[in-house]
């Protein structure tokens, strides 16, 4: 059983365990309850124009903003051993990494190595080449791979994860690609990444997802939509952290990564977003 599984079924309860089942879960399951989010992350990505210029000061910033957590897209020329490094000294940790499909695909336990000496517990893919997602066999062979590399990740007490944008909502071949996804891979072996401002701009619900396909989201992207469809820091848009976030237990929501993919001022992006997601209570 996958590391994000057993930690969705231990905090779910032995009565939960045994009712995961379609249709069966138990009403308590799906009662929102107040809280708060625990340590807060947040994506590299959105700090790569900074990150290169003064890697571990970045680092240290981040820390001093009060996150605990950080994700990877790239090392930024650096080694998994000077990465872990870096990180000991700011006091952060990065559970997770974004890594290339075709990486994962191909040099499997090349990657795996990499990720075991820079920390890692989950291995993220973060795109998909349209070759990879434009017909209907296609996602079939997508999700093949991705149960294999769930597999091998396994073998490591690591997990494999998918994160998505909105291409996924799009029907192919009469179905939606995310449905694919989620039906045609093992769901010990292959969990998901939400990014919360790509599903509410390709018109999906995530409760509707966590509803259907409980405990398979330990990991989520928290980036809030303006105007437009404008990405924005959180607490500046409209997206409803509170609904989405009470029912982070049956979701399975063990990380929470804040991200924006053009933020005007990086450091400054971040600490907005981590200023409301300090305050909020649902």
């Amino acid at each position: 059983m996958s590391c994000d599984r057993r930690s969705f079924l231990a905090a779910a309860g032995a009565g939960l365990a045994a009712a995961i089942l379609p249709g069966s879960l138990p009403a308590a399951a799906l009662e929102p309850a107040p809280g708060k989010i625990g340590a807060i992350g947040v994506q590299l990505y959105t700090l790569r124009s900074v990150l290169p210029r003064d890697f571990d000061g970045t680092l240290s910033a981040i820390r001093e903003i009060g996150y605990r957590e950080v994700e990877f897209a790239g090392y930024h020329g650096r080694t998994a051993k000077q990465v872990r490094a870096s990180l000991d000294r700011a006091g952060l940790s990065a559970p997770a990494s974004h890594v290339p499909f075709e990486a994962l695909r191909d040099e499997p336990q090349r990657v795996l190595d990499e990720a075991e000496e820079a920390g890692h517990r989950y291995l993220v893919v973060a795109w998909l080449a349209e070759a990879d997602r434009q017909t209907a066999a296609a996602l079939v062979r997508t999700a093949a791979a991705f149960n294999r590399i769930g597999e091998l990740a396994g073998e490591r007490d690591m997990c494999f994860a998918y994160h998505n944008h909105d291409f996924e909502f799009v029907r192919v071949g009469g179905r939606i690609p995310y449905d694919v996804l989620l039906d045609d891979t093992v769901s010990d072996l292959v969990s998901f990444e939400m990014d919360l401002f790509w599903v509410a701009k390709g018109g999906a619900d995530p409760l509707d997802y966590f509803s259907r396909y409980p405990g398979r989201f330990p990991l989520v992207h928290v980036k809030d939509m303006a105007a437009g469809q404008q990405m924005t820091e959180v607490g500046k848009g409209h997206i409803d952290w509170r609904r989405i976030f009470a029912r982070r237990k049956l979701a399975g929501i063990e990380h929470y990564f804040v991200e924006h993919d053009e933020p005007t001022d990086p450091l400054a992006s971040i600490r907005t977003s981590f200023d409301y997601l300090r305050k909020l209570r649902f």
